[in-house]
């Protein structure tokens, strides 16, 4: 959908693109017609907050240099299993909290690029390895959602995971291989696709990555290789899926009815849920924020305190209290609760978010 938002109306891109896919066009003149995301005319304009989100993404552009580079001449000599423990001790101290290693798979990587002034080059995959990793959102500031906080707050973390993809790129090119650092807007792969076969989480009802104990309420980042690396062993949650099966809770609060009610469906060969993207993205483009209700209301987005740690391993070792789970939640959150106020932005956020020169 990014890529769509970029072709403009009248261009060769944009003519040659909607030839082959005629339906589309139809669909996209909607989100066409909306104010589009950090726009002063959306529905969830607020100034602190859209200044903020736009600071970060400005700090995002600012990386971009450092995304590759050349690796040094130098190989450092590990075995590959300090090389492992190395790349997840590095990722953790800067800030990642999960981290794993997958084999790089064909499907994991997109064919062409999509967006800026790399538009339609193809890609050529020759990493080997991929490590992916995961940043916490703050719960406060998504339990506001739709609202600009959620924005606000995935611009960090998007900013945050990039920095840490950034340091793990640059300490792998130091051993003498090279890396590249996959972050927000210069993705070459799918790194919800990775993070599961990395053994981070399953691919949930919403179209996105659940984790075990943050459930959707994280930022994904990824980092290519040619160095080589113990992958760490995907074991499909079975409990996470039924569980997504069951709930059904962000279907039920989605303001653009993008997200399924039905049985997941057998899609390229996989067997998953699929979103309505372009339902979503046109509510993104008329709220000025990502929206993240979904991720707002998702049980396993509570906060990580001992009532919710006791609910989840419930969740994984009894089929019944699943259903017995949602219940509960409605019972205490509400089956379709409001969004929470925007916590207070102070000068410090603002400060932090500016970009420096």
């Amino acid at each position: 959908m990014f890529s769509r938002k970029e072709l403009s109306p009248g261009s060769m891109q944009y003519d040659q693109y909607y030839r082959k896919n005629p339906k589309r066009e139809i669909l996209d003149l909607n989100f066409r017609k909306e104010p589009g995301l950090l726009s002063e005319k959306s529905l969830y304009y607020h100034p602190a907050a859209f200044k903020i989100a736009e600071n970060y993404f400005k700090k995002i552009d600012q990386l971009i240099p450092f995304i590759t580079g050349l690796p040094s001449k130098n190989i450092t000599e590990l075995n590959i299993f300090e090389r492992t423990q190395n790349i997840k001790q590095i990722a953790t101290s800067l800030g990642a909290l999960n981290v794993g290693i997958t084999k790089c798979k064909d499907y994991h990587f997109y064919s062409h690029k999509g967006r800026g002034t790399s538009y339609g080059k193809q890609i050529y995959p020759s990493d080997k390895f991929a490590i992916a990793f995961t940043v916490e959102m703050d719960h406060k500031m998504v339990a506001a959602a739709p609202k600009a906080s959620i924005l606000m707050e995935s611009s960090k973390q998007y900013y945050n995971a990039a920095k840490i993809a950034i340091g793990i790129a640059e300490q792998i090119r130091n051993w003498g291989f090279e890396a590249k650092a996959h972050i927000d807007g210069n993705y070459e792969l799918i790194c919800p696709l990775v993070a599961r076969d990395a053994g981070l989480g399953e691919l949930g009802r919403m179209g996105i990555l659940m984790t075990p104990t943050h459930g959707p309420r994280v930022r994904i980042a990824v980092v290519t290789t040619t160095l080589e690396l113990i992958p760490d062993n995907y074991i499909k949650n079975h409990t996470v899926l039924d569980f997504c099966r069951i709930c059904k809770k962000c279907a039920d609060c989605c303001p653009s009815n993008a997200i399924s009610f039905s049985e997941p469906e057998t899609l390229e060969g996989t067997k998953r849920w699929k979103i309505n993207s372009e339902a979503c993205y046109t509510y993104w483009c008329k709220a000025g924020t990502d929206c993240g209700r979904c991720m707002a209301v998702c049980p396993y987005s509570h906060p990580n305190n001992v009532a919710h740690k006791l609910t989840r391993w419930a969740i994984r070792h009894s089929s019944p209290f699943r259903k017995i789970a949602v219940i509960l939640d409605d019972f205490f959150y509400g089956k379709k609760p409001t969004p929470k106020k925007i916590p207070q932005i102070n000068d410090s956020d603002l400060k932090d978010s500016i970009p420096k020169l």
